[in-house]
């Protein structure tokens, strides 16, 4: 059951001496990596060398109207090629309006908007050579919803054709913020579309306000909305993200076994057995 941990340039050191078994995967942001040299750009080689490497964009900005960079494509799709990534995924939003936003903003949920965002992910693949996730991610007001958040969700997936990086961690936090039922939720995703869940810490602002922050150990929710995921979907590559606020090392890796333990609970009987 493979469960990874986010690479942070902040967390190179521990990751490079890792022992056998602290994690599954790796995870980065390529836009922060791309033409890195020096001892960090060596440090990611030496890692993915060693370890599989998903990456999870941050700047594509998919439901943006700009016209996408070209060249940063062709970077992308180097870097990609280089690591040999498996996996590649953006997230279901955009950052950008004549100049980066440095945010994820929510896109209105509109028909428009998913023949307008489909058509970008169908060209970002083509560009890439290969099939992507798209994240659903956390929002705190929603511009304009002539339908709601998972219908939108499943329209974009179907018409791109792409998959779906679950997000456990934003589901709990928007279904508080938004005053909806978490499971009936996720109960109707398309669960052949899910190519790894990410599971992360959030801000408890308020009873009624959660900020995913990605700077705090995992709550009991989301874990419990893992185990949920897992039940519903099987168990599937999980991610642990942590960005800033980070612990010891040892309590990355010990949330990086709840992950673990999580998944293979879910595991068929003779995988649970064979790695007993």
């Amino acid at each position: 059951m493979a469960a990874g941990l986010g690479l942070r340039r902040a967390l190179m050191g521990p990751l490079q001496a890792a022992a056998p078994g602290d994690f599954d995967f790796l995870e980065c942001a390529p836009d922060n990596w791309i033409g890195v040299g020096g001892r960090f750009g060596e440090g990611l080689r030496e890692l993915s060398a060693k370890h599989p490497l998903v990456c999870h964009g941050l700047s594509l900005s998919l439901g943006a109207v700009e016209p996408f960079d070209e060249t940063y494509l062709l970077k992308l799709r180097r870097f990609l090629d280089e690591h040999r990534v498996p996996i590649y995924s953006e997230h279901l939003s955009y950052c950008s309006d004549d100049g980066q936003l440095y945010d994820l903003m929510p896109i209105p949920f509109t028909e428009e908007a998913v023949h307008h965002v489909a058509g970008r992910i169908r060209q970002v693949q083509d560009a890439l050579g290969r099939r992507i996730a798209v994240e659903n991610i956390s929002y705190y007001a929603a511009p304009y919803q002539a339908m709601p958040e998972i219908d939108f969700i499943n329209a974009v997936l179907a018409e791109a054709d792409c998959d779906l990086l679950l997000d456990v961690n934003n589901i709990f936090v928007n279904a508080v913020n938004h005053r909806y039922d978490a499971h009936d939720f996720m109960r109707r995703l398309p669960g052949a579309r899910i190519a790894y869940y990410h599971v992360a810490g959030h801000y408890d602002e308020a009873e009624d306000l959660k900020v995913d922050t990605h700077g705090a150990p995992v709550k009991p929710g989301v874990w419990e909305l893992l185990d949920t995921a897992c039940a519903m979907f099987g168990p599937r590559p999980a991610l642990l993200e942590r960005d800033f606020n980070f612990p010891p090392y040892a309590e990355l890796v010990a949330e990086v076994a709840t992950v673990r333990d999580t998944l293979r609970r879910h595991a068929p009987a003779e995988v649970r057995h064979a790695r007993a």
